[in-house]
Protein backbone atom coordinates (compact mmCIF):
# COMPACT_ATOMS: atom_id res chain seq x y z
CA UNK A 1 0.00 0.00 0.00
CA UNK A 2 2.81 2.37 0.96
CA UNK A 3 4.64 1.82 -2.37
CA UNK A 4 1.42 2.48 -4.30
CA UNK A 5 1.00 5.83 -2.48
CA UNK A 6 4.64 6.70 -3.18
CA UNK A 7 4.21 5.82 -6.86
CA UNK A 8 1.01 7.86 -7.20
CA UNK A 9 2.48 10.88 -5.40
CA UNK A 10 5.67 10.67 -7.49
CA UNK A 11 3.66 10.59 -10.71
CA UNK A 12 1.50 13.49 -9.53
CA UNK A 13 4.58 15.54 -8.63
CA UNK A 14 6.14 14.80 -12.02
CA UNK A 15 2.96 15.89 -13.81
CA UNK A 16 2.84 19.12 -11.81
CA UNK A 17 6.51 19.81 -12.54
CA UNK A 18 5.95 19.27 -16.25
CA UNK A 19 2.94 21.58 -16.34
CA UNK A 20 4.82 24.25 -14.37
CA UNK A 21 7.59 24.22 -16.98
CA UNK A 22 5.22 23.87 -19.91
CA UNK A 23 5.55 26.49 -22.56
CA UNK A 24 5.62 26.87 -26.27
CA UNK A 25 8.07 24.78 -28.29
CA UNK A 26 9.58 26.71 -31.20
CA UNK A 27 10.70 24.99 -34.41
CA UNK A 28 12.56 26.39 -37.38
CA UNK A 29 10.54 26.78 -40.57
CA UNK A 30 13.65 25.80 -42.53
CA UNK A 31 14.15 22.30 -41.15
CA UNK A 32 11.77 21.71 -38.24
CA UNK A 33 14.46 21.61 -35.56
CA UNK A 34 13.64 22.88 -32.09
CA UNK A 35 15.19 26.21 -31.13
CA UNK A 36 13.38 26.83 -27.84
CA UNK A 37 16.40 26.38 -25.57
CA UNK A 38 18.68 28.40 -27.84
CA UNK A 39 16.15 31.24 -27.92
CA UNK A 40 15.85 31.29 -24.13
CA UNK A 41 19.65 31.34 -23.77
CA UNK A 42 20.28 34.15 -26.28
CA UNK A 43 21.54 37.19 -24.42
CA UNK A 44 19.87 40.31 -25.81
CA UNK A 45 16.87 38.50 -27.31
CA UNK A 46 14.39 39.95 -24.83
CA UNK A 47 13.14 43.29 -23.64
CA UNK A 48 11.86 46.58 -24.95
CA UNK A 49 14.36 47.95 -27.47
CA UNK A 50 13.45 51.53 -26.54
CA UNK A 51 14.50 50.84 -22.93
CA UNK A 52 17.46 48.63 -23.93
CA UNK A 53 17.13 46.86 -20.60
CA UNK A 54 17.06 43.18 -21.64
CA UNK A 55 14.24 42.62 -19.15
CA UNK A 56 11.55 40.29 -20.45
CA UNK A 57 8.29 42.15 -21.11
CA UNK A 58 4.87 40.86 -20.07
CA UNK A 59 4.06 40.27 -23.75
CA UNK A 60 7.16 38.09 -24.13
CA UNK A 61 6.29 36.09 -21.02
CA UNK A 62 2.71 35.45 -22.20
CA UNK A 63 3.87 34.53 -25.71
CA UNK A 64 6.58 32.14 -24.56
CA UNK A 65 4.13 30.39 -22.24
CA UNK A 66 1.02 30.29 -24.46
CA UNK A 67 1.85 31.44 -28.00
CA UNK A 68 -0.60 34.34 -27.65
CA UNK A 69 0.48 37.76 -28.91
CA UNK A 70 -1.12 40.26 -26.54
CA UNK A 71 -0.02 43.16 -28.77
CA UNK A 72 -2.66 42.27 -31.37
CA UNK A 73 -5.28 45.03 -31.02
CA UNK A 74 -2.92 47.34 -29.08
CA UNK A 75 -2.70 50.48 -31.27
CA UNK A 76 0.54 51.77 -29.71
CA UNK A 77 2.28 48.41 -30.14
CA UNK A 78 1.01 48.07 -33.71
CA UNK A 79 2.31 51.56 -34.54
CA UNK A 80 5.73 50.57 -33.21
CA UNK A 81 5.53 47.33 -35.21
CA UNK A 82 4.89 49.27 -38.42
CA UNK A 83 8.06 51.30 -37.79
CA UNK A 84 10.07 48.14 -37.17
CA UNK A 85 8.66 46.58 -40.38
CA UNK A 86 10.17 49.48 -42.30
CA UNK A 87 13.37 49.64 -40.25
CA UNK A 88 14.28 46.00 -40.91
CA UNK A 89 13.60 46.46 -44.65
CA UNK A 90 10.69 44.03 -44.65
CA UNK A 91 8.96 46.41 -47.07
CA UNK A 92 11.54 45.68 -49.77
CA UNK A 93 10.21 42.17 -50.33
CA UNK A 94 6.80 42.09 -48.66
CA UNK A 95 5.59 45.57 -49.70
CA UNK A 96 4.54 48.54 -47.57
CA UNK A 97 1.41 46.80 -46.24
CA UNK A 98 2.85 43.27 -46.02
CA UNK A 99 0.62 42.08 -48.87
CA UNK A 100 3.54 40.95 -51.02
CA UNK A 101 5.86 42.35 -53.62
CA UNK A 102 8.95 40.33 -54.58
CA UNK A 103 8.35 38.14 -51.53
CA UNK A 104 5.03 36.57 -50.52
CA UNK A 105 2.23 38.38 -48.74
CA UNK A 106 2.12 37.96 -44.98
CA UNK A 107 -1.50 38.83 -44.33
CA UNK A 108 -3.42 35.80 -45.60
CA UNK A 109 -5.94 34.35 -46.09
CA UNK A 110 -3.43 31.93 -47.63
CA UNK A 111 0.17 31.80 -46.50
CA UNK A 112 3.33 30.52 -48.16
CA UNK A 113 3.96 28.65 -44.91
CA UNK A 114 0.55 27.61 -43.50
CA UNK A 115 1.80 27.81 -39.91
CA UNK A 116 2.10 31.59 -40.39
CA UNK A 117 -1.66 31.83 -39.84
CA UNK A 118 -0.73 31.66 -36.13
CA UNK A 119 1.45 34.18 -34.34
CA UNK A 120 3.71 31.37 -33.12
CA UNK A 121 4.18 30.13 -36.68
CA UNK A 122 4.89 33.59 -38.07
CA UNK A 123 7.34 34.19 -35.22
CA UNK A 124 9.19 30.96 -36.05
CA UNK A 125 9.38 31.85 -39.74
CA UNK A 126 10.70 35.36 -39.17
CA UNK A 127 13.08 34.49 -36.30
CA UNK A 128 15.11 31.90 -38.24
CA UNK A 129 14.09 32.66 -41.84
CA UNK A 130 13.01 30.38 -44.66
CA UNK A 131 14.41 28.11 -47.34
CA UNK A 132 12.90 30.53 -49.88
CA UNK A 133 15.53 33.22 -49.42
CA UNK A 134 14.56 35.20 -46.33
CA UNK A 135 17.27 35.27 -43.72
CA UNK A 136 16.43 35.08 -40.05
CA UNK A 137 15.72 38.36 -38.28
CA UNK A 138 15.95 37.14 -34.68
CA UNK A 139 18.53 38.58 -32.30
CA UNK A 140 21.78 36.66 -32.64
CA UNK A 141 20.70 34.97 -35.89
CA UNK A 142 21.81 37.68 -38.35
CA UNK A 143 24.84 38.61 -36.27
CA UNK A 144 25.87 37.80 -32.70
CA UNK A 145 24.84 41.23 -31.44
CA UNK A 146 22.07 42.31 -33.82
CA UNK A 147 18.51 41.44 -34.78
CA UNK A 148 14.97 41.87 -33.54
CA UNK A 149 14.07 41.10 -29.93
CA UNK A 150 11.09 38.85 -29.21
CA UNK A 151 9.15 41.94 -28.06
CA UNK A 152 9.99 43.85 -31.24
CA UNK A 153 8.95 40.93 -33.41
CA UNK A 154 5.64 40.52 -31.55
CA UNK A 155 4.84 44.19 -32.21
CA UNK A 156 5.74 43.77 -35.88
CA UNK A 157 3.51 40.70 -36.19
CA UNK A 158 0.69 42.62 -34.48
CA UNK A 159 0.99 45.33 -37.14
CA UNK A 160 1.04 42.73 -39.96
CA UNK A 161 -2.23 41.32 -38.58
CA UNK A 162 -3.88 44.77 -38.96
CA UNK A 163 -3.45 44.49 -42.74
CA UNK A 164 -4.95 41.06 -43.13
CA UNK A 165 -8.32 39.36 -43.15
CA UNK A 166 -10.82 40.95 -40.80
CA UNK A 167 -11.10 39.06 -37.57
CA UNK A 168 -7.91 37.01 -38.03
CA UNK A 169 -5.56 37.76 -35.14
CA UNK A 170 -3.20 34.77 -35.15
CA UNK A 171 -4.39 34.08 -31.59
CA UNK A 172 -7.31 31.89 -32.64
CA UNK A 173 -7.67 28.77 -30.54
CA UNK A 174 -5.58 30.08 -27.63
Amino acid sequence: MFSKKVLVSTLLAACLACSANAGVKFTKTTDGTDFTEKLMATKGAFGDTKKKDNVMTEAEKVFLETGKNIYVGDAAAEKRGKKRFGYWSCTQCHGPTAKGQVGPGLVGPTFRYPKDATNKGMFETIWYGTNGGMGGKGFGVMAPDDGMTVDELLKTIAWVRTNGSKGVTGNEGL
